[in-house]
């Protein structure tokens, strides 16, 4: 739009819609007005005209019909068009590609930038035999039938006269084809004034009415047009009344409509005729002053009786005639003033004439530049801070003016001007200091020098401290976000990271409880202010005018962690049941051994046992403040006011369980009541829902207070006590009410107390046939019976054994079940029962327990208490245990062809369960088997035993056989690495393969990822998750979820197959890098193979076959560190996103192993005299 020139100026006098805010227009001087001439036929008129982007022209159409297209620079106007009936009005669509045109003739023409007629319709419907021929202009209504579109271009909206009728009707058009969308019913006075004064009504796409409101003029006025700004918060109209026109700014509808410009409709009288005018204007002001103040443009009070004001007076450009009416003092240009008030002593309230204020000037200060904004100093009395155009920033003193030598302020100076600004003082456990923020026209939020938010609307400040210390910044973002910002992450710079720079990105996978913002209800709100303190509530303005009060969680919880570090228990309560927060956050954000401490505070400050029962009620285990509000008390500030509370308590226990959270908080809030409240029904109800509460719930502690109650009730005396408690029914309802009955019936049973039982059953509905039968059994019973009994039914098997071990040794015989049954109660059963024949008996259950358990060795222990040699040697035999087996046999005194028959079976079991080792010496030392012996120690790999039996026997013969088989067993070894290094080397090249093919595939499918950055985040992941499942050589994807999930019902046999296949290692598979890497890492030596190898090496030595045994070494040596290289170079690529030709190759990796692990325990089994130099 550069080809814009200004038409025309007028001064004018800006009224606002408030009392005594008169401000005046103020330029420094006239601007040049450029008058185009458009050559029209004498009785031609322009009724309406637009600018078009596309053509960077005016769009004119005339009353006779023409369509003329203006160039503004070059001067120039062409005929594009011409319309029969006359244009009554043009309106480009909101994109340029289209024009709306309405005719006289009551046609809608929609028409391309290149003028190609797209469609012709009738804005209404003729009735048959009218003639449309004559263009439709009556008096006054030359400028009718308006066109608006909506936003997105995809709708328009037309107003015209049914036919026959002073109503007219919207209707609602289709770009595309112009077919009627929707219309509205005949509405009288449409675009006219109502009897009440002229209103603008909000229509529904649909047509249907929604809203209207008055706009405050006479009744003779009239609307003339509506225009909606960019962003379609505010609407413009120009409203024509019978002595002047004004423009009106509709903001907040319908609270707030502002008159912006009045113009009117008489010339202004000539200069040299004002002073006639002088006497004829009575100005009423609601005080009295010696001296003139001025217009105000900005106003602050420095003190309780002082004021500041940055005031107006005059003009002092060429183009304005007004000056001031006393030639004594004439001010000129802004002013900076202080304005002292008093109230006379003879004020008589109520007087018409005088309100009994003065004001005086007692301090001006001419201005040299323009004042964009002023704020008080929070931290300085009588001061305050001044900002200029340009955003400098400076701080005026009372009295002293504006010092602009001072830098001392100059880092809270603004990047640019801004039209709001305030200074507020932060810092809770640090020095205070000062803040400066500031809002420009652009929505940006400056803090110093700094942007804090470039799309606010609106914001304020929160203090929750008694010394208005701000602690919270609250602003609202454009896209109507409303933010808690703590000032600490503003002093920290960590607003990035916790609130992503205010903007809410779509994202369907964010977790709802990272979100940080709140969602504005109603579009265009704005905050008007906040409640500080334990308020803790923000005040929005709706665009309706609505004044709505809204408690962020965030503040809110602010407002009771502050009065938890004050201690104002009864606040914090208070705060937390009327906003419905979690009661745990008391206990939570205190710490347990903190409240602990403060619960007797905590009852004496709440009073109301009413509210102290919801709290026991509400504790629970959670830690709120880790979970449920973790995002709201997460930041370091509250931590550090945390540490202000607990810095009195450091001394306290600390072997506090924090698990047992529930017991502990409702211990001490018992104990509290103990000692801070007066006995009454209302503290044993109390009491006792602490008790049920309990985690356990304590219901047999709590049933003793009601059995204590009920004993008072039944013997009649006058205890005083029993005036404080409540009934015994009472209070056992209460208990009912809070517990299970049949827990509350079974801790009533717990007291072997039947009638209290009873009493307890009747109370929780139950059916008399249900219990009544039982509590007579039982009291028929003897009292150690009927409680062995009660501990039974209630799984007490401890009490339950004592009792029944005291009732005699009669019932020995239930009280042998009862522990064959729960075998835990056997020690306890060898403790209470002293007689050596029925402990034998306990030992032996015990013992068959145990070998029922598979517990071999404690069940011969068991049996060797109670001497069973026969059940003790067959338990050694069960778990293996041939040493155990042969000192029972000797402890049985078995005849020595007994034993060597039970050393020959041992023998022959032992090999058969693979330990040749052991069986070898049951042969040696038992059987006297030498030749087998040396076998069975060959077969163990254990070459220096069975040299040393050899020569111990002196057996010629046997050396040799020892000797052979060792030859052999190092021939099969070096057989044996040599194939296992070809299987290190050859396992390593086919991982290292498969990893590059990994690495490339990974590769290309990122660069096609960057390509189609387009799709959404769901078909990003769905294409990346078909991806990840592809090994190295599949071609297609994978199936689908729906054969995913059908595969978990796959057969047993199945199953089988597939375990017995899982140490395969399939080519191409997804998991064939780790089952590779896996694979090598189990070709390790193992412990057991490293003693062998060593004592291999040994044995050889001592035989005379050291080249041979230099030979194992070296293959074993090789071997072992080829497979620990090939381990690591695998391990390091795994990580890697590349592989180094160069860098990662065995022989590399294999220089490094020898360097590093030449010396460690790995090696340990290499003898020194092989090593190589």
């Amino acid at each position: 739009m550069k080809n814009l020139k200004l038409y025309s100026e007028i001064t004018s006098n800006l009224q606002l819609k408030s009392e005594g805010e008169n401000e005046r227009a103020w330029t420094k001087g006239p601007l040049q007005a450029e008058i185009d001439p458009l050559d029209l036929e004498p009785e031609d008129v322009i009724t309406s005209f637009d600018y078009l982007m596309e053509k960077e022209a005016l769009i004119v159409g005339t009353s006779n019909g023409l369509l003329l297209l203006h160039n503004v620079d070059g001067k120039e106007t062409e005929v594009v068009g011409r319309v029969e009936g006359g244009v009554k009005c043009i309106s480009p669509s909101p994109d340029g590609d289209l024009l709306g045109v309405t005719t006289g003739l009551g046609q809608l023409l929609v028409m391309t930038h290149d003028w190609d007629l797209l469609y012709e319709t009738a804005l209404e419907d003729q009735p048959d035999g009218v003639d449309v021929s004559e263009p439709k202009f009556p008096s006054g209504e030359m400028f009718g039938s308006p066109i608006t579109w909506r936003g997105d271009g995809k709708y328009f909206a037309t107003l015209s006269e049914v036919l026959n009728s002073s109503s007219k009707r919207l209707k609602v058009w289709e770009r595309d084809g112009g077919a009627v969308h929707a219309s509205s019913e005949p509405k009288e006075l449409m675009g006219k004034a109502q009897n009440e004064g002229p209103s603008i009504v909000f229509f529904e796409r649909n047509g249907l009415e929604r809203s209207s409101f008055l706009i405050g003029e006479p009744i003779d006025a009239t609307v003339e047009l509506l225009k909606w700004n960019c962003s379609s918060d505010l609407l413009a109209a120009v409203v024509r009344c019978g002595n002047y026109d004004s423009v009106k700014i509709c903001l907040n509808f319908p609270s707030a409509v502002r008159e912006v410009a009045f113009y009117s409709m008489n010339e202004l009288p000539t200069p040299d005729t004002w002073e006639s005018l002088e006497g004829k204007e009575i100005s009423v002001e609601p005080c009295a002053s010696a001296t003139p103040l001025g217009s105000f443009v900005h106003l602050i009070w420095l003190d309780p009786h002082v004021l500041l004001a940055v005031s107006h007076h005059g003009f002092n450009h060429s183009n304005c005639y007004f000056q001031p009416s006393s030639n004594e003092d004439r001010l000129l240009g802004f002013y900076l003033q202080e304005i002292e008030l008093s109230c006379s002593e003879d004020n008589v309230p109520g007087l018409l004439t005088c309100s009994g204020w003065h004001a005086k000037v007692s301090y001006r200060n001419l201005l040299e530049g323009l004042v964009i904004g002023v704020a008080p100093n929070p931290a300085k009395r009588s001061s305050a801070f001044v900002q200029f155009d340009g955003g400098e920033v400076f701080e005026y003193t009372s009295k002293l003016g504006i010092n602009k030598l001072d830098f001392k302020h100059d880092e809270l100076r603004f990047s640019s001007s801004c039209s709001w600004m305030n200074v507020v003082l932060v810092g809770v456990t640090e020095p205070s200091k000062l803040l400066l923020f500031g809002l420009d026209d652009m929505g940006r939020l400056h803090v110093g020098r700094k942007i804090l938010c470039s799309n606010c609307s609106s914001f304020s400040f929160y203090s929750n401290l008694a010394d208005n210390v701000i602690t919270h910044l609250i602003l609202a973002t454009k896209q109507d976000l409303l933010f808690i910002v703590d000032i600490g992450d503003i002093l920290h710079g960590e607003l990035e990271l916790t609130y992503e720079n205010f903007i809410h990105v779509g994202n369907k996978r964010r977790e709802e409880e990272n979100i940080n913002f709140i969602n504005i209800w109603e579009r265009g709100a704005k905050i008007v202010g906040v409640l500080h303190g334990d308020e803790a509530a923000v005040i929005l303005q709706t665009n309706r005018g609505n004044l709505e009060c809204i408690y962020p969680r965030k503040l809110v919880l602010a407002s009771i962690v502050n009065a938890l570090n004050q201690r104002r228990f009864r606040d914090a309560l208070l705060m937390v049941r009327r906003h419905r927060i979690d009661f745990n956050v008391i206990v939570d954000y205190c710490g347990l051994q903190v409240f602990i401490q403060l619960a007797s505070e905590f009852v004496k400050q709440v009073k109301n046992l009413s509210y102290i029962t919801d709290f026991v009620c509400a504790i629970k285990h959670e830690n709120v403040t880790e979970k449920l509000y973790k995002k709201f008390l997460s930041p370091p500030s509250c931590k550090e006011q945390k540490d202000l509370l607990t810095n009195d308590f450091k001394g306290s226990d600390a072997s506090l369980d924090a698990n047992n959270k529930v017991s502990l908080v409702l211990l001490a809030i018992r104990r509290a009541l103990d000692e801070q409240v007066p006995e009454s029904p209302a503290r044993e109800l109390c009491i006792l829902t602490t008790l049920a509460r309990s985690d356990p719930p304590a219901l047999e502690e709590a049933l003793e207070r009601v059995k204590v109650i009920r004993e008072m009730e039944l013997s009649g005396s006058d205890d005083p006590r029993q005036v404080n408690c409540p009934s015994a029914e009472e209070a056992l309802k209460h208990l009912l009410w809070l517990s299970d009955p049949e827990a509350v019936f079974e801790a009533a049973l717990g007291l072997y107390d039947l009638n209290l039982a009873a009493i307890v059953a009747l109370n929780s509905q139950r059916d008399p046939k249900e219990f009544l039968p039982f509590l007579q059994e039982l009291e028929r019973m003897p009292d150690l019976l009927m409680r062995y009994n009660i501990d039974l039914r209630l799984h007490r098997f401890e009490k339950a054994l004592k009792h029944i071990v005291s009732a005699g040794d009669s019932h020995f015989f239930d009280c042998m079940n009862l522990m064959k049954k729960n075998p835990q109660l056997f020690p306890l059963g060898l403790q209470l029962i002293t007689d050596n024949t029925k402990r034998g008996q306990v030992l032996e259950a015990w013992g068959d327990h145990l070998s029922d358990e598979k517990c071999f060795e404690d069940a011969a222990a068991t049996y060797l208490c109670c001497t069973n040699l026969q059940k003790a040697l067959k338990a050694y035999r069960e778990c293996g245990n041939w040493s155990g087996m042969l000192t029972v046999a000797g402890l049985m005194k078995l005849e020595k062809n007994e034993v060597l028959q039970l050393a020959h079976e041992l023998s022959e079991e032992l090999q058969a369960l693979g330990k040749p080792g052991e069986a070898a010496k049951i042969a040696l030392e038992y059987c006297g088997d030498i030749n087998g012996g040396i076998n069975l120690l060959i077969s163990a790999r254990d070459w220096e035993e069975a040299l040393r039996v050899a020569f111990l026997h002196s057996r010629e013969d046997l050396v040799s056989v020892v000797k052979n088989a060792a030859l052999e067993c190092a021939s099969s070894l070096i057989d044996e690495y040599k194939e296992g290094l070809e299987k290190v080397g050859k396992y390593l090249a086919r991982y290292l393969a498969v990893r590059q093919r990994r690495l490339l595939l990974a590769a290309k499918l990122q660069s096609e990822e960057r390509s189609i950055n387009d799709l959404d985040d769901d078909t990003a992941s769905e294409a990346s998750s078909t991806f990840s499942g592809m090994s190295v050589y599949t071609k297609g994807t994978r199936k689908s979820s729906a054969a995913s999930t059908a595969s978990t019902t796959a057969s047993g046999a199945r199953d089988t197959r597939r375990q017995r296949s899982r140490g395969k290692i399939r080519p191409g598979s997804p998991g064939e890098e780790m089952a590779l890497v896996e694979h090598l890492k189990g070709m390790s030596l193992t412990a057991g193979a490293k003693q062998e190898l060593k004592s291999l090496l040994v044995s050889l030595v001592m035989l005379g076959e050291e080249e041979t045994a230099r030979k194992v070494q070296h293959v074993g040596e090789n071997f072992q560190l080829s497979h620990l290289a090939a381990v690591r170079l695998a391990e390091d690529t795994l990580s890697d996103d590349t592989i180094n030709e160069h860098g990662h190759t065995l022989e590399r990796y294999l220089q490094k192993v020898k360097t590093e692990l030449k010396d460690s325990d790995a090696f340990s089994w290499r003898c020194r005299v092989f090593l190589s130099p």
